[in-house]
């Protein structure tokens, strides 16, 4: 599985964003996808992960209430929107694919098997 985020860009603050993550291999389909973020001098931050049926959904505390999280599973792709962005949303966003091992949805970047290349999301005041 190979992974391709965009989307990312400079917006202010109350702005949306849609980052999306193209996904390649024929098993991408069975993965859980996973966004997470980083900024410099920190650990990965969890964001959100989606199962392969999209009926199991989880946030990080962070963006609960202001990011969804999608997939389309015909095009390969995950999606994450982002509404009412505030500069503490300044990172690089990583999508990754988690090939599932039991019911419950990973929150750890570690449990992740494939990483795509991030995109930058700058959130200015």
């Amino acid at each position: 599985v190979q992974l391709q985020a965009s989307g990312g860009g400079l917006v202010q603050a109350g702005d949306s964003l849609r980052l999306s993550c193209a996904a390649s291999g024929l098993a991408a389909r069975s993965f859980y996808m996973g966004w997470f973020r980083q900024t410099p001098g920190k650990e990965r931050e969890f964001v959100a992960a989606i199962s392969t049926s999209s009926l199991r959904i989880a946030y990080g505390d962070s963006v609960k209430g202001r990011f969804t999280i999608s997939r389309d599973n015909s095009e390969s792709a995950a999606y994450l929107q982002m509404n009412r962005l505030k500069p503490d949303d300044t990172a690089v966003y990583y999508c990754a694919a988690d090939r599932p091992s039991g019911a419950e949805l990973s929150l750890a970047a570690s449990d992740y098997e494939y990483w795509g290349r991030g995109t930058l999301v700058t959130v200015s005041s």
